[in-house]
């Protein structure tokens, strides 16, 4: 059995190269006439379109054969972290490990450095996200009602989502939308990251006014928070939740 075919499993496939598994993504697209294989470094897998009605598992097994182009490709970024039970994910800039166990309540719940959740054991990587996606909904609502209030601006609808080239958006109708892995980050990157948006509210712009507008609004070293996402903010795309 191929290295491709041997990974479909229910996190979704993967291709080895070395000793690393990858997640892949596969695309079904009416116009392609032939495979395709892509390497996105920002989230940490692989693309592969193929025809519509193309055959998945001999797909994977050509991708899995392109090992020189792949091993190459992969090189350049951070190994994919699959989350699961015994896993370790950041939160609040702190690794936390996943201890799981299958008696224990469905519910992910915050114990110290530990998530702790029960059931299936295979649905612990969306639950894990799940949980964090609302955590982070909850926590940039609350911060940036917070920030716009003590600067008597108004904030319109908050929400979250998963971009790969904005860490958040400001809309001229004063909505909000910040990347949910900004919860995984320490808590001075997400609170400087709230603040730039709601600055945006006054100023939609990246004039002098606004940046001292940033500063005002952030309770800590601005310049140190963006030196972080510069540095460490591709790096939160690579965990992978099935």
């Amino acid at each position: 059995m191929s290295n491709a075919s041997s990974e479909l499993a229910a996190e979704g496939p993967h291709i080895r190269v070395g000793e690393t598994l990858w997640p892949v993504r596969l695309v079904h697209h009416a116009q392609s006439r032939r495979y395709k294989l892509v390497f996105d470094g920002a989230r940490g897998e692989l693309r592969l379109t193929l025809p519509r009605r193309g055959n998945a598992a001999r797909a994977l097994k050509w991708a899995s054969e392109q090992q020189d182009w792949l091993s190459e490709q992969v090189g350049k970024s951070a190994a994919p972290v699959l989350i699961g039970p015994g896993a370790q994910v950041p939160l609040y800039g702190i690794d936390r490990r996943i201890e799981w166990a299958a008696s224990a309540p469905r519910a992910v719940r915050l114990d110290g450095d530990d998530l702790r959740v029960g059931g299936p054991a295979d649905t612990v990587g969306r639950r894990i996200e799940r949980w964090l996606k609302a955590e982070a909904l909850d926590l940039m609502t609350r911060e940036s009602r917070e920030i716009a209030d003590r600067a008597g601006l108004r904030v319109g609808r908050i929400g979250v989502g998963d971009p790969r080239s904005r860490w958040g958006s400001c809309t001229h109708d004063g909505d909000l939308r910040y990347s949910w892995r900004l919860v995984m980050a320490p808590a001075h990157v997400r609170r400087a990251t709230v603040a730039h948006e709601v600055a945006h509210l006054r100023h939609m712009d990246h004039s002098a006014d606004f940046h001292a507008l940033v500063d005002e609004l952030h309770d800590g070293d601005v310049s140190a928070a963006r030196a972080w996402l510069r540095r460490e903010g591709r790096g939160l795309h690579r965990y992978r939740f099935g």
